[in-house]
């Protein structure tokens, strides 16, 4: 008999960290949106919000796809729920900077510059065009999230020897 404790232990373990080569891939577009493809993207809910986190890319639990979850509230207000798939950003504008982690680089917190106001399409899981306009955090996460599909991690946008200093500490035991 499972407990919570077990489950979220086993959620957790369902985000692959940086080193694994599916975070440095390109994902590939969805075309149809079957039941599986739901069905990932209700587990990818349920991981983030365990984790905790406030946006989930499918290459983070080891499926090379174009879909994303977010949700700023942490799962605490049901209408902040934003599951894309297919999303690319289409206008950005401004910068800002600001501290971001992931669930993917555990222990890592940088400042990274990001577009402070974007538009983004993408799918929800009706395959209803979605258009969203963000700014600050939810823009931030967008970016984010959009960079995983695309094979970047958060990481990439610091300076070179950020980058050096990052990577020794994520290669220790």
């Amino acid at each position: 008999m499972k407990n919570l404790k077990d489950t979220e232990t086993k959620d957790r373990l369902d985000i692959i960290t940086y080193g694994n080569p599916v975070l440095r891939k390109r994902a590939v577009e969805i075309k149809n949106i079957t039941d599986e493809i739901k069905k990932i993207a209700e587990d990818m809910v349920s991981i983030m919000h365990s984790a905790p986190g406030i946006g989930l890319a499918a290459p983070q639990i080891n499926k090379s796809i174009r879909l994303v979850t977010i949700d700023l509230s942490v799962g605490e207000k049901k209408e902040d729920l934003i599951v894309l798939i297919n999303p690319k950003i289409t206008h950005e504008e401004g910068q800002d900077t600001a501290e971001e982690g992931c669930l993917s680089v555990p222990g890592i917190n940088e400042n990274v510059p990001r577009s402070f106001h974007l538009e983004c399409t993408g799918y929800d899981l009706t395959g209803k065009e979605k258009r969203i306009e963000a700014e600050g955090l939810l823009a931030r996460v967008i970016s984010h999230e959009v960079d995983h599909i695309n094979g970047i991690l958060f990481i990439d946008h610091l300076s070179p020897l950020k980058k050096s200093i990052i990577r020794k500490k994520l290669k220790k035991p």
